[in-house]
Parts: C-alpha cells; structure tokens; sequence
C-alpha cells in the first residue's frame, strides 16, 4: 500500500495514491540540491534569490482557487480558510521579497581597538531539510522556504502523507518560478519518503540542517538523528495555549474571540486557544454564553458557504479525539456540551472540573474540544496557564494594560497575544519553548536560524 494518500475526509474515499520515493529518485533530489545551492544558490545575489520568490507568490495568488480546493480535499478544512491559507503563504512569501535584502545586508561591527573594519555577512548553509505537517500544507511550506531560499539555501521537503497533491502543487510552482527567473532545478525539491529513507537523508553530509513542524514524538526523532551528526534543528511541536480571561467591558466580544481561537482551522491547529481559564466574578456567563456560541457552529459541507467547521482530518484523528474525550469523562471530567460524532465530523465539546490528576489536564486536544478552568486570582490564572509541558502561544484578556503586561511576562510561552486572536502576521516571529519547541520562523528572525554569520575581519 502506498504511503502517501489523498483520502477525502468528508467521505472517507480514497482519491489517489502516489508511491514512495525509491532511493535512486531520493538520490537524484540530493544531487540536485545540492547541484543547485553550489551553482546559483551561493553565487547570485540576495535580489536574484527574491525574484524566485516573488514568482513563487504570484502563482499562488493566480492559482488560489486551485490549491484552496485541493486541501479542502485533502484535510477537510473549510474552503473560506483554504482561501485564506493560500493569500496568507503569498503574503509571506512576498514578505521576504520585500525585506530579504535589507535584512541581511552587511552587519558592520565597530573594532574596540585596532585598525581595519569588519562586518558580520549572512550567508546561506547549503541543503535544507524541511519536514512539514498536514493541517496548514501551504502556509507551514511558506514560512520555512520562503526565507531560506532568500537567504541562500536549497530546500528538500517531506510533506505529510495525507497531502501529496498540495506537496506536488508547491513542486510545480517552484518549478515554474525557477525556470522564469533562470534558477537551476533543484532549488526546490518534494520527496515521498518513508521514515527510514528521511534517517539517511539528515545524515547525508550535504544536508545542513532540518526544521520539522508535527507532533512531539516526530520532532524528538528527528531530533535524535539531527544530533548524532551535528545538525541544527528547528522544531515547532503541539501546543495547549491558555485563554485566560481577568476582566473585561464586553463579555460578548471576549466569549466571540475564545470562540474562533478554537475553532480556526477545525480545531487542529497548535497555536489554537485550547484551555479557557477565567477569573471567577466572569466564570459562570462566561461558560454559559461560551458554550452557547461553541456549539452554535455544528460541523457542515467544507465546500458550503460559511462553514466555520468541517471534519478532522482523518480516521486517525477522530478517533483520537473521540478516546480522549472519552477517557476524560471516565476520569471525572465534567462534560458541559458533548459533540456528536458522525464519520469525521466531529461536533464542538465542553469540558469542565479538569483537575491534575486527569490526563486531559496534560494533553493537547486537536479538534474542537475546550477545556474551562476557573481561578481565583492572577497569580493562580498564571500558574495554572503555565502547569503544561507545552508553551507555544498564549491569550490574554484584561482591560488593565500593567496586568497585561505582567501577565504576558510570566507566562511560559513563546508568543502572547493581548485582547486579540488570529492575529499571525508575516512579520511576527512564531515558535514557542518547553516541549513546543524550539527555534523561530517568520518575521527576521527566520533568517538568521540557518545561516553562515561570517565574520570578515579587515586590516
């Protein structure tokens, strides 16, 4: 049985499979990234690098409606989402056209003694190992090549398995941005390789470093391997982001935003809200109108007009979902809305009196599942916000600008977002710490994760 598989969630019908790589195709990709970083990568320059991008972002703009409807296919997410994952690729891509060479433009570092200058020049490692998830199949792709391909590395990317045709769509247009700009093939290059064959690319000596984006277990692998032959990595794991809420004018509004920080991309994205926890003056209404407006959006058609939530992924997911939910019942968890499950159609979740001892309070729920926590204070809201093995990002709900402030310092977080949800920008670094990760992506400082800072000392 092939690996890598388009299987339509909404119904369960295998649409296409594609083989793995066989090991001479997986050669051939090595060879010719590593042919292309050594001849046009490393010779040309910064503006040369971002003319290939910026033809990378057109074509996703031109064929939006195309790979919009191939992920609504493959993972199931709402075609108004899709759209809004494609623009928001483009958007990054576009990103590091417009900035690439102003931030990496010569550093020059005044000599403390001595005569001469020097400079600290960025330059690019040589091949890249991108190994990306099935949930955001453009956007994850957008933010790990669009900067390294502008700072000067050549990209080899495994996508997921369950999203083989938006991988060949990328191919294609990196391809075709190549060829418009003079590039050799290879600056880009999808493979369909199996977990083993990936072990012996990460220890191919031309490849000088991996970024993984998907589950801890994937990450810590990958990781292993990377160490053994001294590469760097950038990991970008789950998440259980807190939602905490201390004050507010507009209880709607407030109820409003936790609502679609769940909900946004159907639950399965990790930096989603996932945790609720609230001061108890605004506890009881706000679990009340919460659970009201949650369950308010019931799984439908993800090609229909409005859907705000279509099916999980895949069978894997669901079932998943549906045993955690399950197993924190049994343990004593308080079910406050209980969704009904039909194929993978999944319907929205309350979850309350989750305590310590259950498994529910450690793990990550991704699907539209939220779990609500009652504090009395500031200080427990934080200590309950940071009692995870994630911290990856966090929201932060109070009219006291000082509060926020001292919130957003003392939690365990790599992102904190104050009053505001799905507030990603291209200019915004994203990654978090403890067991989400580690690394950053986006905004400048995505550039500087794989890259030569050379020193050039001048007499």
């Amino acid at each position: 049985m092939s690996v890598y598989a388009v299987v339509n969630p909404a119904t369960g019908e295998t649409l296409k499979e594609y083989a793995t790589a066989t090991d001479a195709e997986l050669a051939d990709a090595l060879a010719s990234t590593s042919s292309a970083f050594e001849s046009w990568l490393r010779r040309v320059s910064v503006a040369e690098r971002a003319a290939l991008i910026a033809k990378v972002a057109q074509l996703h703009t031109e064929r939006r409606d195309e790979l919009a409807g191939i992920v609504v296919r493959e993972m199931g997410k709402p075609l108004d989402q899709a759209l809004g994952e494609v623009d928001f690729a483009a958007a990054i891509y576009q990103y590091y056209v417009d900035n690439g060479e102003q931030y990496l433009a010569d550093e020059p570092i005044e000599l403390e003694e001595g005569t001469g200058s020097a400079i600290v020049r960025r330059q690019g490692l040589g091949v890249l190992l991108g190994i990306m998830p099935w949930n955001f199949p453009y956007y994850q792709v957008a933010r790990f090549a669009g900067p390294n391909i502008v700072v000067g590395n050549a990209i080899l990317l495994k996508h997921a398995p369950q999203c083989p045709e938006s991988a060949l769509a990328i191919a294609a247009i990196f391809t075709e941005a190549a060829a418009a700009v003079g590039a050799p093939d290879g600056v880009y290059a999808n493979i369909f390789a199996s977990n083993d064959q990936i072990a012996t690319v990460i220890a191919d000596p031309r490849v000088q470093g991996v970024s993984v984006t998907g589950s801890e277990r994937a990450g810590s692998a990958v990781a292993e391997i990377a160490g053994r032959h001294l590469k760097k990595v950038v990991l970008e794991m789950g998440g259980s982001d807190p939602f905490i809420l201390l004050s507010t004018d507009d209880i709607d509004s407030a109820v409003q935003d936790a609502v679609n920080a769940r909900l946004d991309n159907n639950g399965q994205s990790c930096n989603a809200a996932k945790r609720f926890v609230v001061i108890d003056g605004l506890y009881d209404e706000f679990a009340e109108k919460f659970t009201a407006a949650f369950t308010a959006a019931q799984p439908a058609d993800p090609l229909a007009d409005g859907t705000l939530l279509g099916p999980l992924s895949s069978d894997a997911a669901t079932d998943r979902l549906a045993e955690q939910v399950e197993r924190a019942e049994q343990q004593g968890a308080t079910v406050l809305a209980a969704g009904t499950r039909s194929g993978n159609y999944f319907g929205p979740t309350v979850l309350a009196d989750v305590s310590p001892q259950m498994d529910a309070y450690h793990e990550e729920f991704f699907g539209p599942v939220a779990t609500l926590y009652r504090v009395a204070t500031e200080d427990e809201a934080v200590r309950l916000a940071n009692d995870t093995p994630f911290g990856l990002g966090s929201y932060v709900y109070t009219t006291d600008p000082n509060q926020a402030l001292r919130v957003a310092d003392a939690i365990d977080a790599g992102m904190v977002w104050i009053n505001l949800v799905l507030g990603d920008a291209a200019e915004l670094p994203f990654g978090g710490v403890k067991r989400s990760g580690s690394g950053r992506e986006l905004g400048r400082f995505a550039l500087d994760e794989f890259v030569n800072k050379k020193l050039i000392r001048i007499a």
